[in-house]
């Protein structure tokens, strides 16, 4: 899996920073939306250029100016929505848990409830805990979702079984390559079982 990056790496973030937990928790709901990752990518990028990077920047810029910088990165489709679930997300993080995305594991029992008060976040489904968590493997004890679907594909294409070790660089590939079906490109493609029906 070498040359390739996984998400918040990508995004210059450090998971084992307190606050880049915070921008990733971000970077999750952008994410989760179907739309493309690029997209999500240049749009978190502008949160950050903006300073909306902690629950309280969040809540003091407003509806509004959450909407003009969602749709100054692209993102324009889901704009409206992906505003008032940060919006509400990032109030929820102030008034229950101190703004402290740490306090959501501290205070989760285990693995399956960390997932469920995750889920009491507006704008977080199972798609954008799997991709908040996933990262967070190494960072918080009690993070361990099932690997998804697009890990999964591009795991067994290439008949790797630690699906979990690589699943933010399994769903780039998966992404990137094997859905736009670019095998010629594709950094692993001498790995792949399956290289010109990929995707």
């Amino acid at each position: 899996m070498r040359g390739l990056k996984g998400f918040p790496e990508r995004l210059g973030l450090d998971l084992g920073d307190p606050g880049d937990r915070f921008k990733w928790f971000i970077a999750s709901l952008l994410f989760a939306k179907r739309i493309s990752y690029r997209i999500a990518e240049e749009t978190f990028r502008r949160f950050v250029e903006e300073g909306l990077t902690t629950p309280s920047r969040i809540v003091e810029a407003g509806w509004g100016r959450l909407v003009e910088v969602l749709d100054s990165g692209g993102y324009v489709r889901y704009d409206f929505s992906t505003a008032s679930n940060l919006l509400e997300a990032a109030r929820k993080l102030l008034d229950e848990y101190g703004g402290d995305v740490d306090r959501i594991h501290e205070l989760a029992s285990d693995g399956r409830d960390l997932e469920r008060r995750l889920m009491e976040f507006k704008g977080f489904g199972p798609t954008a805990v799997n991709i908040f968590l996933r990262e967070l493997r190494d960072v918080w004890r009690k993070a361990d979702p099932t690997p998804s679907r697009l890990a999964v594909e591009a795991a067994e294409r290439l008949r790797l079984r630690d699906v979990k070790r690589f699943e933010s660089k399994l769903v780039l590939l998966n992404l990137e390559y094997c859905k736009r079906k670019r095998c010629d490109v594709c950094p692993v493609r001498s790995h792949c079982t399956e290289p010109s029906r990929a995707g």
